[in-house]
Formats: structure tokens, sequence, C-alpha cells
């Protein structure tokens, strides 16, 4: 079996998903996109089981899988919530170096889209339900928007 592409080309992976979330939060900061990641990874994270945090991860690009699991403490998962909770949550990380904004979960979840393959994702979120679909969900967006920002997944 060949090396996956993720593995070969992480580099690639890891600066295409920073530009889609800078170009949704309107900054030309790496560092800005980077807590962005992080933050709204960690909403996510901290509401699914081990086994989801393990099989969810699975699917990220090695990067990003890193990120997700970066810190990663096994306790109970915390109740659904709505958006706005996710979004305080998400500006709440580095709060005196967080210049996110409020479109941080929308700028993540476009950049996953595009990352993962918006097929896949769908499928990844479907195994975990209702609550992590509504998490990521995005409106206003072609299928073509969120087209895979990459030529192959292996």
């Amino acid at each position: 079996m060949p090396m996956p592409w993720t593995y070969r080309h992480p580099e690639t992976e890891w600066r295409g998903f920073l530009e889609d979330i800078r170009d949704i939060l309107d900054t030309p900061s790496s560092n800005v996109a980077y807590t962005a990641a992080e933050g709204v990874l960690t909403a996510f994270r901290r509401r699914l089981t081990p086994q989801e945090v393990l099989e969810f991860a699975d699917t990220l690009p090695s990067v990003i899988r890193a990120l997700f699991l970066q810190g990663w403490r096994m306790e109970a998962p915390l109740p659904w919530a709505k958006q706005s909770d996710y979004i305080r949550e998400a500006k709440a990380l580095r709060r005196d170096h967080n210049f996110t904004g409020d479109r941080v979960l929308e700028a993540v979840s476009f950049g996953l889209h595009r990352a993962v393959g918006a097929g896949r994702f769908r499928q990844n979120l479907d195994a975990i339900g209702p609550d992590a679909q509504s998490f990521w969900a995005l409106t206003g967006y072609s299928e073509e928007d969120l087209a895979f920002r990459f030529r192959s997944a292996n």
C-alpha cells in the first residue's frame, strides 16, 4: 500500500485548512486561524465519548487529528448545547490573545468540510448523531463551496 496522502503532504493539508479558516474570519493571521481551530475542536471533543473521539479523529487529516487530540483527557462528555455556547467556549481559549470573532464555528466547520471532504465528513457526523451534525452545520454554502480541497485522502 502506498503511503497515505495525509502523511506524505501534511503541511499542504494544514496550510489549506488554515487558509480556509482565515478566509472566513477575514484575517491574514495563521495564529488566529490556529486558535480558532483549537478552540472549536476542543469544544466539540468535550461532548464526545472516548470511542467517538477516536473514531472522529481517525477521519481527520494528520495535523488536524493531532490538534484535535492534543491535551485530551478522557472525561465524561459535556451535554450538547447551542451554537452560541460553542462559539463562547472557542473564544474563551487564550482569552487575552483570541481574536477569532463570532464566525469562529462557521470558519472551522468550513475548513473541516473541505479538509475531510463534505461527504465523508457528513458520514462521520451521522455516526455520532444529530447533535454532532448540528454542531458542524453550515448554511449558505453550495456543494461546490465545500468541495474536497485535496486531491486524495489516501
